[in-house]
């Protein structure tokens, strides 16, 4: 079951499977951050109006804005 990053609640843990729309610079950029497919992560928080949202990943916290969550797919994973 594939859904956006931004689906998530905080606590939850996903896999990268993919990235939605976007230009292929914005993908690379997504890639250079480590966001690669398969690599698991957690959510470590959603700012006061949802944006950005902060998910821990190959060891550091990232802070993604809404619509950077919005491209990335994942799929949740149980804890």
């Amino acid at each position: 079951m594939a859904l956006s990053l931004k689906d998530l609640a905080v606590g939850d843990t996903g896999r990268v499977i993919g990235f939605g729309a976007g230009s292929k610079a914005y993908r690379r950029k997504l890639l250079s951050m480590g966001l690669t497919p398969g690599v698991a992560f957690r959510v470590n928080r959603h700012a006061p109006m949802g944006d950005p949202v902060e998910i821990h990943v190959r060891g550091f916290s990232l802070s993604l804005r809404k619509d950077e969550a919005a491209t990335l797919q994942v799929e949740p994973q149980p804890l």
